[in-house]
């Protein structure tokens, strides 16, 4: 049975009045920025600081990066509704309550590094241990220049406004019906970067695409949330223009991402996972 979906998005930015230097009246755009209660049945779970682009994602991927849903089947509808600043998932009821001993659960809450402070419900390394990554895939350093390229050019609401990070799904194949290696498949921004991933990550789900093939990149930092995160989507290859966390990189080693940082025209840093990565030979020689 599909889901019932509501397509609520609201507007990315927003025109207001401001003065430079010279005195001088400008219009300038700044990003949006909207409280999303987020309701499972009748349970106030969390609330959201979001662009609201993508609510309905939004709060799917949240849920499922949470490992409180863990089935699609298990969600009737999703709804949003903007007058009262809530989105409301409804679940198949009583027995998915029972069976997923959620009351438990989400009484543990471990707070993280997210913007506008993110939640992992349960422990921060439940299940880590039993997420496989696959190990023959590769990332070519060509293709990694590629993403860089494409995401530095893409026309975003952070060049418009600023305020706000972005995540970006990328092909690592050339066989993807409508992207080569390095295209951008899914582009989100929003003004936490965990909303961001977990927007991709609902969208992923919504679509059953699956992660291998894919590659992730953020704006923000590579803290231990965003690698867990990467990991439940299965995506091997995690990059950032920005820096990381000791957390983030401990993690990194023991899920086996490849995670690579300050990202910047043709600057890079490889972290963890070098076995996927490959480079000329001139520049593993260097």
């Amino acid at each position: 049975m599909a889901i019932q979906l509501t397509h609520a998005a609201r507007p990315a930015t927003y025109e207001v009045n401001a003065i430079n230097e010279k005195g001088e009246q400008v219009p300038t755009p700044v990003a949006g920025e909207h409280p999303l209660t987020l309701y499972l049945d009748k349970r106030e779970v969390v609330t959201l600081m979001t662009l609201g682009g993508a609510p309905e994602a939004l709060a799917i991927g949240y849920l499922r990066n949470q490992r409180i849903i863990p089935s699609l089947d298990d969600i009737e509808a999703v709804q949003v509704d903007w007058e009262t600043d809530c989105v409301v998932v409804t679940t198949t009821g009583r027995d998915f309550w029972e069976r997923t001993d959620l009351e438990a659960r989400m009484g543990k809450r471990t707070v993280t590094t997210g913007c506008g402070q993110g939640t992992v419900f349960g422990d921060l390394m439940e299940d880590i241990d039993s997420i496989s990554l696959p190990p023959t895939v590769r990332l070519t350093q060509e293709t990694l220049y590629a993403v860089m390229d494409r995401v530095r050019k893409y026309e975003s609401i952070y060049k418009q406004a600023g305020a706000v990070h972005g995540c970006a799904l990328c092909s690592n194949t050339g066989y993807h019906a409508t992207a080569g290696r390095g295209d951008i498949l899914m582009f989100v921004e929003d003004v936490g970067r965990h909303n961001a991933v977990d927007a991709i990550a609902g969208q992923m789900w919504l679509d059953g695409q699956f992660g291998h093939d894919k590659i992730f990149y953020t704006t923000g930092r590579l803290t231990s949330e965003m690698v867990i995160k990467c990991a439940q989507m299965g995506i091997p290859f995690l990059m950032s223009r920005s820096g990381l966390t000791h957390m983030g990189h401990e993690i990194a080693r023991r899920v086996g991402i490849t995670m690579i940082g300050r990202c910047q025209g043709k600057h890079y840093l490889l972290f963890t996972g070098e076995e996927r990565f490959v480079a000329p030979a001139a520049t593993l020689l260097a």
